[in-house]
């Protein structure tokens, strides 16, 4: 699959939730369990959450215009908090149905059957999450990287789900599927609130990770001993995109031609240790009595 773009992951997603809302619809029908239902629900918001990825992916892929000179990297954000909201949605459906399942409980039918649907549209989850990640991590793409996440998510809550029809059906007990069902919207909700904090950390500009931080520093660091300072490093990724700004300081009776000369080298090395990152930077002369530290 080394020859796929981000898009296609994002079809692939799309496919997998038509495919897991089909088998889940079926557990539910043949069996009735408020559990199962919330699963099939689940797999709706999979697949509207996937077709917003989607949406949000192609317009990424958008060059830089007069309106958006720093591109459209931002809107896979969108996609994350879109995703966040709508688990968050569908905790809310799934908690309010199973507490009124708890006070009305109902016999579960042709449990075997039931599970065994089930059990196949998490195996197709649980694959498609696992090229979805890998995928997020090779592109830097949080709309496939949350994509993931969901997809795991609703991975652990079905085998929950299956737990929960396999013990009402050993053991009689009918509440037992609403209270794993309300443990399901409960389980997802964190997972909506993390994605919906990620894409608002994204949208606020937030810096890069410490790890590239430090990498940068240490670029520059090492021309400390060639008289060279620096100050103002700042970082921050849209989407796929990185970007550092800072502001290189020089000995004063350095040429225009040395200085910028310096700064090509220095806007090089940065690139090669932190691939994909855009570099701007400015010079300034050092202050007469200032040596670099």
């Amino acid at each position: 699959m080394s020859g796929l773009e981000r898009h296609h992951y994002a079809w692939l997603s799309i496919g997998a939730a038509l495919a897991t809302i089909a088998l889940k619809t079926v557990a539910w029908s043949v069996t009735g369990s408020v559990g199962l239902l919330s699963d099939a629900l689940e797999s709706l918001v999979n697949l509207a959450g996937a077709g917003f990825a989607l949406w949000m992916i192609l317009v990424t892929r958008d060059p830089p215009d007069g309106k958006h000179p720093y591109g459209h990297g931002k809107a896979e954000y969108f996609s994350s908090g879109f995703e966040g909201l709508l688990i968050l949605a569908a905790a809310a459906t799934i908690v309010w149905t199973a507490v009124e399942r708890f006070f009305v409980p109902r016999q579960i039918d042709a449990v075997g059957w039931g599970l065994l649907w089930s059990a196949a549209a998490t195996a197709i989850n649980f694959t498609v999450a696992r090229v979805l990640g890998r995928a997020g991590e090779r592109f830097s793409s949080i709309a496939l990287r949350a994509d993931s996440r969901h997809l795991m998510t609703d991975v652990w809550t079905s085998c929950g789900v299956i737990a929960g029809v396999a013990l009402v059906a050993w053991t009689g007990w009918l509440r037992i599927d609403p209270l794993i069902a309300i443990a399901v919207g409960l389980h997802i909700s964190w997972e909506g609130w993390g994605l919906l904090r990620e894409s608002v950390d994204g949208l606020m500009d937030r810096s890069l990770d410490a790890s590239s931080v430090a990498r940068a520093q240490a670029v520059l660091d090492g021309y400390l001993p060639r008289g060279v300072a620096y100050r103002a490093l700042r970082t921050r990724r849209a989407g796929r995109s990185s970007f550092l700004q800072v502001v290189v300081l020089v000995p004063g009776d350095w040429s225009v031609m040395e200085g910028h000369a310096l700064l090509d080298e220095i806007e090089m090395a940065l690139e090669q240790a932190i691939p994909g990152l855009e570099v701007s930077t400015h010079l300034e002369p050092l202050p007469e009595s200032s040596t670099p530290v």
